[in-house]
């Protein structure tokens, strides 16, 4: 997750109201599952998630943490990490950043994978400037073609009544393992993407929306700045 300054809280942090306890997880003949699941806690793929409270704007923000549910659903619906609005998409493909990994040599080839979701452009303008990391180096991509290839979550060993987590990490969905994670967070596979100018592609949303003002009125125009 990107970190903003404290009066921005991203979509996807969690709020200090949101925490649940998480559940008694018990092996079944195939993986993992609670106790007392309910018909809910599994994805359209079977996988099981962690639980988590949905209060968002009460208590405090957690900058830090991200919040499951909205982090999967910014990934499957192509919304904005931070302000939770449709991401940019133009013919050139959809917007994300990349800042931890930005000297990566992996990052310039097919198959990279985030946890991050994308972005509009005036919210990645808004954190280039405002998180530390993102200050220091980050490389923006526009995405042409992408794929939800898995999860990232705490991962139990298979075996015994009782299962014990001993890890976290990614887990694809085709892997065997893929019953014995606890779900927190959903993984994209960028598989074509071009590096692009921050800068040139906030001077082209800039014209854009000015266009489509010119049409529309302002009223109807998202993120004017």
């Amino acid at each position: 997750m990107i970190a903003t300054r404290p009066d921005v809280v991203p979509y996807i942090a969690c709020w200090s109201s949101e925490h649940r306890p998480s559940g008694v997880v018990m092996a079944t003949g195939g993986g993992i599952a609670y106790v007392d699941e309910g018909p809910y806690e599994r994805d359209d793929m079977g996988v099981l998630w962690k639980r988590i409270g949905i209060s968002p704007g009460k208590g405090r923000p957690e900058f830090g943490n991200v919040h499951f549910l909205r982090q999967r659903r910014a990934m499957r619906k192509l919304l904005c990490q931070i302000c939770g609005g449709p991401s940019d998409r133009t013919d050139d493909g959809t917007l994300w950043l990349v800042g931890e990994d930005a000297d990566y040599p992996e990052l310039h080839k097919p198959g990279y994978v985030t946890t991050h979701p994308p972005l509009c452009v005036p919210c990645a303008v808004t954190s280039v400037g405002a998180c530390p990391h993102l200050r220091k180096r980050y490389v923006a991509l526009r995405v042409r073609t992408f794929v939800v290839a898995g999860v990232h979550g705490a991962l139990y060993r298979p075996g015994g009544l009782v299962p014990v987590a001993y890890d976290a990490g990614g887990v694809a969905f085709e892997s065997w393992r893929i019953r014995w994670v606890l779900a927190a967070q959903l993984v994209m596979e960028l598989q074509e993407f071009t590096v692009v100018d921050l800068d040139a592609e906030h001077a082209a949303h800039l014209k854009r929306t000015e266009a489509r003002a010119k049409i529309f009125g302002g009223a109807n125009c998202p993120h004017p700045s």
